[in-house]
């Protein structure tokens, strides 16, 4: 028999990726009772868990950057004490760790979110399974950080899954790191715009000639550790990342992908003749999923007017639409990295953040409301965390005030982040 408990908090966040603890640590900062529940052995998502080489994209986001200078604590070699955009993933789990701890908030990890416990229209916690058995979280709001929003879906939020035309989904990455580098001639193509010559061709068009379809880019980054190079060049279309059939799927075929690619590596890019695969995430990289409709969309329109909304939360969000082709390698047609011409930054209004019709309930992260083009923009992490920053002042404030979500004005949530 499956043993059953129950627990009550203020504040109930699903979901540790940079989204949900930055939601997770702003309420617990600002004196909220906080529960952090993560179905993984780590805190950080994709961050961590998913190998991600950097932070890429940047908002106006005071935890981002207080992120970024305790991780120039923790870095090691020439990286000690310098702030970076490169994440060192090891040191980003214990930091993350610390942080929560530090204000006291509760975490649980090995932890599934299993289903939504509603009263109507009214979400008031989750049934969560474990080791231990199930529990009922009853919260006063809970936030669903859960990137693709399944406690949200569970407890009927409308939503659009993937690109509104078709319901297709950007590309699953497995990321993977390679050794044995030499750094003085290692060749770093960030973006799938950017090209290199060699005597034996330009790398992104060998790469599609010699690594197999659906994979065929080159997308190398520098790590904070010598000789070490992230790699972002697995590719698995036609992935559903609300499937659990299609993630086992998407993990087959990316790490099949990878003894070619280190094969590529080696016999065509400078620096990386004797590189050898050293490690890969234990977490399928998924960009794209569920849109839940909220009270605002945002839209690419928006981004590219650097509209700025009367309730904005997130200010200064800055990315490109960064589209990976759903039917193969690259960049898709109606993607921009490198050449995006909006520098200005834009902003996100806390609609974003309430799905219509359900109460107490906050999206956060990626599965905010906004459009297929909008949300290949701000799904990066940096612009994550302002999100979660968001969320979580929201959710003590609407505790601390004993009003609804929707009470809560932008004002107070831009004076409690700093921004």
């Amino acid at each position: 028999m499956i043993k059953k408990s129950e627990l009550h908090t203020d504040v109930l966040v699903l979901g540790s990726g940079p989204a949900g603890f930055a939601a997770a640590y702003t309420a617990a900062k600002n004196g909220a009772k906080v529960i952090l529940v993560e179905q993984n052995g780590d805190v950080g998502g994709i961050s961590t868990s998913g190998l991600m080489s950097h932070w890429t994209g940047s908002c106006a986001s005071p935890l981002y950057y207080e992120v970024l200078k305790r991780s120039a604590e923790h870095n090691e070699g020439v990286f000690k004490d310098k702030i970076t955009n490169l994440i060192d993933p090891e040191k980003l789990k214990t930091l993350y760790l610390e942080m929560l701890y530090e204000v006291g908030c509760k975490v649980m990890l090995y932890t599934f979110a299993e289903d939504a416990i509603c009263d109507g229209d009214t979400i008031l916690g989750a049934t969560v399974l474990n080791k231990s058995g199930k529990t009922d979280i009853y919260a006063e709001i809970t936030v669903d950080a859960t990137g693709d929003g399944d406690l949200a879906a569970r407890a009927g939020a409308e939503f659009v899954l993937g690109r509104e035309s078709d319901n297709k989904m950007q590309p699953a990455t497995l990321m993977f790191k390679v050794g044995g580098v030499d750094d003085t001639r290692a060749v770093f193509l960030g973006s799938f715009e950017s090209t290199y010559e060699t005597p034996n061709g330009e790398l992104q068009a060998l790469a599609k000639e010699h690594i197999p379809y659906p994979a065929g880019h080159i997308l190398t980054y520098q790590s904070t550790l010598p000789g070490v190079v992230t790699c972002n060049m697995t590719n698995a279309i036609d992935i559903d990342g609300t499937d659990a059939d299609d993630l086992t799927r998407a993990t087959l075929i990316c790490r099949r992908q990878m003894d070619a690619i280190v094969q590529y590596l080696r016999k065509f890019v400078p620096g990386y003749e004797n590189c050898y695969v050293i490690s890969s995430a234990s977490l399928i990289g998924i960009r794209e999923t569920r849109h839940f409709k909220g009270k605002y969309t945002l839209t690419e329109q928006d981004i590219l007017e650097a509209k700025v909304f009367d309730d904005y939360v997130v200010k200064d969000a800055y990315f490109n639409f960064d589209v990976h082709n759903l039917t193969g390698a690259g960049l898709d047609i109606t993607g921009v990295q490198k050449h995006f011409k909006q520098n200005k930054g834009y902003t996100i209004p806390y609609r974003c953040l309430i799905p219509e019709i359900k109460k107490n309930l906050l999206l956060c992260g990626r599965n905010i409301s906004g459009t297929h083009m909008a949300h290949s923009n701000f799904r990066v992490m940096p612009i994550c965390i302002g999100i979660g920053e968001a969320a979580g002042a929201a959710a003590y404030i609407s505790i601390s005030q004993n009003c609804s979500l929707h009470a809560v004005d932008a004002k107070q949530i831009r004076e409690m982040t700093g921004i």
